[in-house]
């Protein structure tokens, strides 16, 4: 079984991975901005196969908590069933 993992902020109430526009309209509306910030961070490719684009983002995030002087960010995760 496989793991995905998300960026995001300790005050918001809502899973990501459920309840992804509440968690959106939520995050953008306090200037997070999450989604962006993730998206300047990782080095993504469509040169990389899925796996490898996924390690990548789970990298970022760590990168993003590793230098978060606010100590806003955490990230989360949920197992993911293969098909």
């Amino acid at each position: 079984m496989q793991s995905s993992c998300m960026l995001t902020t300790f005050d918001n109430p809502f899973n990501p991975f459920e309840q992804f526009t509440s968690w959106l309209l939520f995050d953008v509306e306090k200037g997070y901005n999450s989604c962006a910030y993730l998206a300047r961070i990782a080095r993504t490719s469509d040169q990389l196969s899925e796996e490898e684009n996924d390690l990548e983002v789970e990298r970022a995030i760590d990168e993003i908590i590793k230098y978060d002087f606010r100590n806003i960010y955490k990230k989360v995760k949920q197992q993911v069933t293969s098909a």
